[in-house]
């Protein structure tokens, strides 16, 4: 099975770049503030999609379309880590990624964007190490090739 993680890739570089220029912002400037909405949109997108390309990955491993797109989403990462996709540790930040992800629905203040900001780092990593295996595992490398 071939996975494009061409996009991931793309959303992880573009979130790791609206971080440094956030962080590089005059703090409490309309500037930081566009870049902080740029980083909780870029967080939802990166995560989105990696849990898209997830779902996909399992499909090799014998897992139904229908089950999966009926599983929720804490599963499928307990499934990929079953399968060597993720350690459990990495479900573990995952499930405060996951939980952090569904209070945008709520609160796209301040507050939600401050707790994102802290989980940002650890999350860059552990997605960037996901695409990277994803990618080697699934992918072909000329579809990787920097834009």
């Amino acid at each position: 099975m071939f996975l494009n993680t061409g996009p991931l890739s793309r959303f992880i570089k573009t979130l790791r770049l609206s971080l440094i220029l956030y962080e590089g912002a005059e703090p409490g400037s309309t500037e930081q503030e566009v870049f902080r909405n740029a980083i909780v949109k870029g967080y939802e997108l990166t995560q989105e999609t990696a849990f898209k390309l997830l779902k996909k990955a399992l499909k090799d491993f014998g897992h139904g379309t229908k089950k999966l797109d009926s599983t929720p989403i804490k599963e499928i990462l307990r499934l990929g880590a079953t399968h060597g996709l993720l350690t459990l540790e990495e479900v573990e930040r995952w499930f405060a990624y996951r939980d952090n992800r569904n209070n945008t629905a709520h609160d796209y203040g301040e507050g939600f964007a401050k707790e994102t900001l802290v989980l940002l780092p650890g999350f860059i990593v552990d997605v960037t190490r996901l695409e990277t295996l994803l990618r080697d595992r699934f992918g072909e490398e000329d579809d990787h090739a920097p834009a």
